[in-house]
């Protein structure tokens, strides 16, 4: 059997040039389109997107949305998309006055997909939104017949939507397809396969370890594989942005990068906007990319999806893409942490209880 089957392979970090493909890829579409984001919009960029689709809608093409009901709020921004047949969902909406209602409305859709025609799919960390353009961000563009393995996730998912509860003991097996792998999490604390995939890479590494992620929330036993893989001789490198747009999450995540610096690991910070992709790269092999981040909150409240794999294309580029990160990082300051203000230590104490939450 062939490692990968793809006739096509393209890698995004910039928003607008891959918004621009994906609609360009939308007008081709002459059977289906299904989408599912976290955050669509009502912004110029949800806008263009609202108004492709509503256009396919009205030459008859089965179109779908699956959106999260906290992410993108409910307005009249699908009307016209409805109204000429599209279908759109709202997962999950939120609920109060009900019991467990805080945990409840914590478990979101995370994911994000977009699937035309059997022949098209994107997978990866970027919403569809105006404010996020100039984020550095990661999706992957393929041309494959894995399409069609998404497209039942997909379907799946929409199944879905009106689950109200946490799934303790549902266990989303892993597709395999090709050289390829789909991860699809759900909210649970007993089966946890992003995070289990994710340290199953790191404990399995021989040489490196690379990693992006916009919140580094990963829990003792992946912390403690890091520096287990550092003491056996692997370089690991942790791309952070210098800032994220959660204050709460880079405060928690402040804590960690002293010992995880004095242990070897190399944390990185980017300096340009926000680095919002979530991937990692093993051993020049191993890929691992998609929605979900490493934290508390992908691994245990979202339903996130993640593809993997040893597709040496998609490999070569990204380590290009990872490089171009690393291009425009600075180097964690130990001595300045080591000096943080007490203000910072205390509220770093007083937040560590609830890391769950972020």
């Amino acid at each position: 059997m062939p490692e990968s089957i793809h006739t096509s392979v393209q890698l995004f970090d910039d928003n607008l040039a891959m918004f621009t493909a994906m609609l360009r890829d939308i007008e081709t579409a002459e059977k289906y389109i299904y989408l599912e984001t976290f955050r669509f919009n009502n912004d110029p960029i949800g806008h263009k997107f609202r108004d492709a689709l509503a256009a396919k809608a009205r030459e008859g093409l089965d179109i779908r949305l699956l959106v999260d009901a906290y992410g993108t709020k409910e307005s009249d921004l699908f009307d016209e998309l409805i109204a000429n047949g599209g279908k759109v969902i709202y997962f999950k909406k939120m609920k109060f006055f009900v019991s467990n209602s805080f945990a409840r409305n914590n478990t979101r859709n995370h994911r994000k997909l977009l699937l035309i025609d059997d022949r098209i799919s994107y997978i990866g960390s970027s919403n569809l939104t105006s404010y996020s353009l100039n984020w550095r961000d990661l999706n992957l563009r393929l041309e494959n017949p894995i399409t069609r393995k998404l497209k039942g996730c997909f379907l799946r998912n929409c199944a879905q939507y009106k689950f109200y509860e946490l799934v303790p003991f549902e266990k989303i097996k892993t597709v395999n397809y090709h050289g390829f792998g789909i991860v699809q999490d759900t909210p649970t604390r007993y089966f946890q396969t992003v995070r289990n995939q994710m340290l199953h890479l790191i404990e399995s590494a021989k040489s490196e370890i690379l990693i992006e992620t916009p919140y580094f929330l990963p829990g003792q036993k992946i912390r403690r594989a890091l520096v287990q893989a550092v003491q056996r001789g692997c370089e690991v490198v942790l791309h952070l942005p210098l800032h994220s747009d959660v204050m709460l999450v880079d405060i928690l995540s402040h804590k960690y990068f002293g010992p995880l610096h004095k242990a070897g690991v190399k944390v990185k910070f980017y300096t340009r906007d926000l680095l919002h992709a979530k991937c990692m790269l093993v051993d020049g092999k191993r890929f691992f990319m998609g929605s979900a981040n490493m934290d508390y909150r992908s691994f245990r409240l979202q339903y996130e999806i993640m593809l993997y794999g040893v597709d040496k294309e998609i490999v070569d580029l990204l380590r290009a893409h990872i490089e171009g990160t690393q291009a425009h990082c600075v180097d964690f300051d130990y001595e300045k942490w080591k000096t943080a203000p007490l203000i910072n230590r205390l509220l770093e104490w007083l937040l560590t209880p609830f890391r769950h939450l972020f």
